[in-house]
């Protein structure tokens, strides 16, 4: 009998909305940061239309906000990974 393989492991996934980013939102990414090691963050169309800021931007926003840093930035999701 063959040994069960594992599944891809899962990435928790932050989504940005019309509230855009808050003090709230850099503490999820924070705590799922340290409990998984990377968490994949996707900003919604309707914060697009609601802020000014591009996706740029909000990368390096965030960045100097958490516990991680950027390793991917494809469309509008934005990967990080802990540091340390």
């Amino acid at each position: 009998m063959a040994p069960k393989r594992k599944g891809k492991a899962e990435i928790p996934v932050i989504n940005i909305g019309k509230n855009g980013l808050t003090q709230s939102l850099i503490n999820e990414i924070n705590f799922q940061l340290e409990k998984h090691g990377r968490v994949k963050v996707k900003m919604l169309r309707s914060f697009r239309d609601s802020s000014e800021l591009d996706r740029k931007e909000l990368a390096k926003l965030i960045g100097k906000s958490i516990n991680g840093r950027l390793v991917s930035l494809r469309g509008m999701v934005l990967t990080f990974i802990k540091e340390g």
